[in-house]
C-alpha cells in the first residue's frame, strides 16, 4: 500500500501507514520488523493544540473498524456503542484513532503479510510478538500522526491489556486511561482455553505447517472450532440460558450428531463466518501474545511497581458481574495496585448477566460511566 502524504489534521478516515526501514520495530523476542505497515482508522480532527486525541484499543477478534463497516463482512463497526455523534468517545470532541494490532489480518504487518526477503507469505517465520510489540507499534503511528500526548487510551479485553501496557510505557504520553473487562495477566485457565484454540488449528490437516496460502489451502474447520471454545468463555451461564436453554432447532431429536440444540446452532454459526474474517495463523500469534502478557514481570512481580510512572495519570477500570473469562477480582487487582502506586482511579463494578462479551454489548451504566470519566478530565484539563 502506498505511503500516506496528507496531513494528520486532514485525516479522516485512515488507511495503512508504512514506516520506513529506517524505523523497525524491535521486538520483545529479539526479532525485528522492517518496513512496518500499521492499518488504522480515524474519526474527528485534532484541535488547535492535538490535546484531544483518543486512542482505541481493539481486542482478540477485532480492528481497527471500531465505528464503520467492517470491508469483508459489511458489519457496522464493533464499538458503536461508544464511539460516534453524542456517545462517549464522540468524534465532535475527540480525534478518535483504532489500529490493527500488528500480528493481525486487516492490514498490519503480521503473519499473512509478505515477507519482503521471499516474496511470500511470512506464516510461521513471523517473529513471535508480544502485547508491549503491539504497543510500540501503536506509538509509532500516534507518533506519525504527530501526536504528542493523548488524551485517553481506551480499551476492553486484550485491549485493556495494552491500555495497561500505555500506562507502564508511555504514561509521559497519556492523560487518562480506561481499563475495561481486562486482566493484568492471563491466568492457567485462560492459557488453557487458547491452546485448545492453537492445537484445534494446528491439527487441521489444511493448516499445513502454517504454510497453507503456499498450498491454496485454509484449515476452516480448525479455526472454526478455535472460535467456537473461545466464543463459549465469553458468555455466561444466565445468557446462554435465557437466549437458548435447551430449545431444539427442529421438531424431535436427530439421534445422530447435527446440531440438535440451538445453542450448537449458534456455536457453528460463529465458528463458519469467523473463517471469512480472520487468518488462523493470526490466531495462533495473537492469543500467544495475550498468554505471554504479564504486566508486573519484569517489574519484580509487583504490579504496584509497574505504574508508579503513571501516578499523574486518571485511570478508570470497569468490570461486569458475570464475567468469568476476565473476572472482578482481576479487575480489582489492578485497582489496588492502581492505589497503591499512588494513581487515581474510578472503579466500577457493572451488574450484568451477558458475560465478558457485556463490554461490546447494550451496558447504559458502562455508557454513563465513560462518559463521566472523561468528562470530568476534559474539565480538568480545561477541555470541556
Amino acid at each position: 500500500m502506498a505511503d500516506l502524504d496528507l496531513a494528520p489534521s486532514a485525516l479522516t478516515d485512515g488507511g495503512t501507514w508504512r514506516f520506513p526501514t529506517s524505523e523497525p520495530l524491535r521486538l520483545d523476542s529479539g526479532g525485528v520488523i522492517e518496513g512496518l505497515e500499521v492499518a488504522y482508522q480515524t474519526y474527528g480532527r485534532l484541535n488547535a493544540d492535538r490535546s484531544n486525541a483518543v486512542l482505541v484499543c481493539h481486542a482478540l477478534t477485532g480492528d481497527q473498524h471500531v465505528a464503520s463497516p467492517h470491508p469483508v463482512t459489511g458489519k457496522p463497526g464493533w464499538w458503536l456503542r461508544l464511539v460516534g455523534p453524542g456517545k462517549p468517545l464522540d468524534p465532535e470532541r475527540h480525534f478518535i484513532i483504532c489500529s490493527n494490532v500488528i500480528g493481525g489480518c486487516m492490514g498490519s504487518t503480521g503473519p499473512a503479510s509478505i515477507n519482503p526477503a521471499t516474496g511470500k507469505p511470512w506464516a510461521l517465520s513471523f517473529p513471535v510478538i508480544t502485547i508491549a510489540d503491539m504497543v510500540r507499534a501503536q506509538a509509532m503511528l500516534v507518533s506519525a500522526l504527530e501526536v504528542e500526548t493523548l488524551f485517553a487510551v481506551v480499551g476492553g479485553s486484550m485491549g485493556g491489556m495494552q491500555v495497561q501496557q500505555w500506562a507502564v510505557d508511555y504514561p509521559e504520553r497519556l492523560a487518562s486511561a480506561v481499563i475495561i473487562a481486562s486482566a493484568s495477566r492471563h491466568s492457567a485457565q485462560n492459557i488453557a482455553f487458547h491452546e485448545v484454540g492453537r492445537q484445534a488449528i494446528m491439527a487441521d490437516p489444511d493448516w499445513r505447517g502454517g504454510a497453507y496460502a503456499d498450498h491454496g489451502t485454509r484449515p476452516e474447520k480448525g479455526l472454526a472450532v478455535a472460535r467456537m471454545a473461545a466464543h463459549i468463555t465469553y458468555l455466561s451461564e444466565p445468557a446462554l440460558q435465557r437466549k437458548f436453554g435447551r430449545e431444539l432447532q427442529r421438531d424431535g431429536l436427530s439421534w445422530g450428531f447435527d446440531a440438535d440444540f440451538q445453542v450448537e446452532s449458534y456455536l457453528r454459526h460463529q465458528g463458519a463466518s469467523f473463517v471469512d474474517r480472520f487468518d488462523a495463523n493470526s490466531y495462533l500469534y495473537i492469543t500467544r501474545a495475550m498468554d505471554y502478557f504479564d504486566i508486573a514481570a519484569s517489574h519484580g512481580g509487583v504490579l504496584a511497581s509497574a505504574f508508579t510512572r503513571a501516578r499523574h495519570m486518571r485511570f478508570c477500570v470497569l468490570s461486569f458481574t458475570s464475567d468469568w473469562l476476565y473476572p472482578t477480582t482481576e479487575n480489582r487487582h489492578i485497582v489496588r495496585a492502581l492505589t497503591a502506586a499512588g494513581c487515581r482511579v474510578a472503579f466500577v463494578e457493572i451488574e450484568s448477566d451477558k458475560g465478558h462479551d457485556a463490554f461490546l454489548l447494550d451496558e447504559p451504566v458502562m455508557d454513563a460511566a465513560l462518559t463521566g470519566f472523561l468528562g470530568s478530565v476534559e474539565r480538568e484539563r480545561g477541555l470541556a
